[in-house]
């Protein structure tokens, strides 16, 4: 079976289809640089590998040569060099390049910092489904940076990524509650997201939890459970994390 595969002789058939530039040859040994199956465990030799194949136009290569440069495996850290890479393949419409893009704009790594791209990275990323993304450009919209600040459409997303388990989206969704921006001030909805994002181990989400339930009938508290194991049973998604 697969256990059985012989890595040692598959990097030897690998090296023979690469040098002759077969560029998913290229990509695999890199892989298996990187992971350490058949070789040694040698990052730089995985960047020298994912580099030829990204040169030859593979797009997972590309991807993984331009995480290796952001987070400086087998390469010296390079905000720009990452960028160039995640970039070819964000505008091919790959949410984890777009996300990781726009983390490189909003940070100003290696790039000018720049809101504005970060957000229309984002959201591509976040239309995609990307929860990361959903919860970040929930976040520019709820402060206004790099878009008009608008609140619906931060709900929108923090509801999205809220979906699919984030906990810091859950967080921000019941703080819109709390406060109500965005959304009808409702303390049983916010206590329910509270909940979730406190089961799903979100820092200080016990803490907003008990602090509104202060404010609430035990009758409201008693829904705003009841809502939350509902909620859970319905998408289980939604404990994420």
């Amino acid at each position: 079976g697969f256990d059985n595969f012989d890595y040692k002789l598959a990097v030897k058939w690998y090296k023979k289809a690469a040098e002759k530039g077969h560029d998913q040859a290229q990509f695999s040994i890199g892989q298996m640089y990187y992971e350490g199956r058949g070789v040694k465990k040698d990052y730089k030799e995985a960047a020298r590998w994912f580099n030829k194949a990204a040169e030859s136009g593979h797009d997972e290569a590309r991807f993984r040569l331009g995480y290796m440069y952001s987070n400086g495996e087998g390469v010296r850290q390079n905000g720009k060099e990452a960028a160039k890479w995640y970039k070819k393949v964000a505008e091919k419409g790959y949410a984890s390049a777009q996300n990781n893009l726009a983390k490189i704009y909003n940070d100003g790594n290696g790039v000018l910092q720049d809101y504005k791209e970060a957000a229309k990275w984002w959201e591509l990323a976040a239309e995609q489904g990307h929860r990361q993304a959903q919860f970040n450009i929930g976040s520019m919209y709820d402060n206004g940076d790099g878009v008009a600040q608008d609140y619906k459409q931060a709900f929108k997303w923090y509801t999205k990524a809220a979906e699919q388990g984030f906990s810091g989206a859950q967080n921000n969704l019941a703080v819109m509650y709390v406060q109500g921006t965005g959304v009808l001030q409702s303390y049983v909805n916010a206590h329910m997201w509270f909940n979730l994002a406190a089961a799903n181990g979100y820092g200080k989400a016990p803490e907003y939890r008990d602090k509104i339930a202060k404010e609430m009938t035990s009758d409201q508290i008693a829904e705003a459970q009841k809502m939350a194991r509902e909620m859970v049973e319905a998408n289980p998604k939604l404990m994420g994390e």
